[in-house]
């Protein structure tokens, strides 16, 4: 399992970035994918969930309405689009899968991408 995060960067207040993570060594569209941030000096948490199909999508509170996570199972690629954003986005953004064996789950991390919200 291969995990490629992209997209990260710095930008205004108020400004927009488009994550991008590419997956490979697994069969992508079966999965649920994750999208985690982890801020200075905070715990790591859970920003957006999209089920295999993206029938269907969660999200932390503090980004409802302004970031949507989507996928395309024909590149094996899932996407955070952030809008509005705001100093306390600022962190590192690692995309996740979990996968669960007979023996038990697994999380699967990329190296993350850093994004950096200041003006």
């Amino acid at each position: 399992v291969q995990l490629v995060e992209s997209g990260g960067g710095m930008v205004q207040p108020g400004g927009s970035l488009r994550l991008s993570c590419a997956a490979s060594g697994f069969f992508f569209s079966n999965y649920a994918m994750n999208w985690y941030r982890q801020g200075p000096g905070k715990d790591r948490e859970l920003v957006a969930r999209i089920s295999s199909t993206a029938a269907s999508t969660n999200y932390a509170d503090s980004v409802k309405g302004r970031f949507t996570i989507s996928r395309d199972n024909a590149k094996n690629t899932v996407y955070l689009q952030m809008n509005s954003l705001k100093p306390d986005d600022t962190g590192v953004y690692f995309c996740n899968t979990r996968h669960t064996y007979t023996y038990g789950s697994r999380d699967y991390w990329g190296q993350g991408t850093q994004v950096t919200v200041s003006s």
